[in-house]
């Protein structure tokens, strides 16, 4: 007959060899060879993806150069400065070319009218001289939204900023018997820059 006594104590035993094999794990290698061994393989994987950020990198090169080669044409054939020679007519011109895109984005003044166009003296320390015009349109807003878009990116460049809107309940294009409902206040300025001149020095 089995001895009730002797089989408590060998699961004893075993209890407690494998509670020391646990605390010598958790002292021994856990510290000394599992977290070391976790460490290094977040540094490979950490590698890994730096690599793989790196190839697809490499991948785009000749897709980017490509971009930046189209930019630069576009950018040649596109003129940045206002071609006038003068402060007076490249004030005419920025007047003529909004005239021009206000009457592409609502022929007849149908939908958009200019209320107002004079220039802006500009006191300014900057390298290029700066040519504006400040502007007042009432537009509904599809033909706002186009003015704006042609103003920005029309040859030569021309620069829109201080835009502020205000809607209008009625407002009136063409003739007082054209009346339009929930239609826009709009101003800002319109801006470009003369094309810097050589300076011809004095004779002494």
């Amino acid at each position: 007959m089995r001895n009730p006594r002797a089989d408590r104590d060998r699961w004893l035993a075993l209890g407690l060899l494998l509670a020391a094999l646990a605390l010598a794990y958790l002292l021994l290698v856990h510290p000394w060879w599992t977290v070391p061994m976790l460490e290094a393989q977040g540094r490979i994987d950490d590698l890994q993806q730096r690599e793989l950020r790196m190839r697809m990198q490499l991948q785009q090169q000749p897709e980017i150069q490509r971009r930046l080669q189209a930019n630069r044409q576009q950018d040649a054939q596109r003129p940045g400065f206002l071609p006038e020679a003068s402060a007076e007519l490249a004030t005419s011109g920025l007047v003529q070319q909004l005239e021009q895109v206000v009457q592409e984005a609502s022929p007849g003044n149908r939908g958009c009218q200019i209320s107002n166009r004079s220039p802006l003296t500009v006191a300014s320390n900057e390298r290029f001289r700066k040519i504006v015009v400040q502007v007042r349109l009432r537009c509904g807003m599809p033909e706002l939204s186009k003015v704006l878009y042609q103003l920005e990116n029309r040859s030569p460049r021309m620069f829109v900023e201080d835009l502020n809107i205000l809607s209008q309940a009625n407002y009136f294009v063409g003739d007082a018997s054209r009346a339009q409902q929930g239609g826009l206040d709009v101003s800002f300025n319109l801006y470009g820059f003369l094309k810097p001149t050589t300076g011809v020095p004095g004779a002494r």
